[in-house]
């Protein structure tokens, strides 16, 4: 892992690790802005060539210490991001069940997104 950089495109909605050059897996989210703002991590993809290297959780772990930093909360959609916080709660903090839904039908309106 240690020849691979993560870095936040929050323009494009994308966490993505490089390795070589070239993006390797990345966490796509969006910013959710009401009730409250939070991070929305939707899917979480590592190429097939780099599976069962912890590209995964790096990039789950990255989301949360970027929302730590920023003072938001994550709310996550993405079935990944949500077993990764369900086995590290140091880390990464329960997500408010009213953010949570806020997201879902941020998701509904917005089909074409993801």
């Amino acid at each position: 892992m240690s020849d691979i950089d993560i870095r936040d495109d929050r323009a494009a909605g994308r966490l993505e690790a490089v390795g070589d050059g070239e993006v390797v897996g990345r966490i796509e989210y969006f910013v959710l802005e009401s009730p409250a703002p939070a991070l929305v991590p939707v899917h979480t993809i590592v190429e097939p060539a780099h599976e069962g290297k912890g590209i995964a959780g790096s990039l789950a772990r990255e989301l949360y210490t970027i929302a730590a930093r920023e003072g938001v909360p994550v709310a996550p959609l993405c079935p990944y991001v949500v077993k990764w916080a369900a086995r590290h709660p140091e880390e990464a903090p329960a997500a408010d069940p009213e953010l949570l839904a806020a997201a879902k039908d941020w998701l509904r309106a917005h089909p074409g997104r993801f």
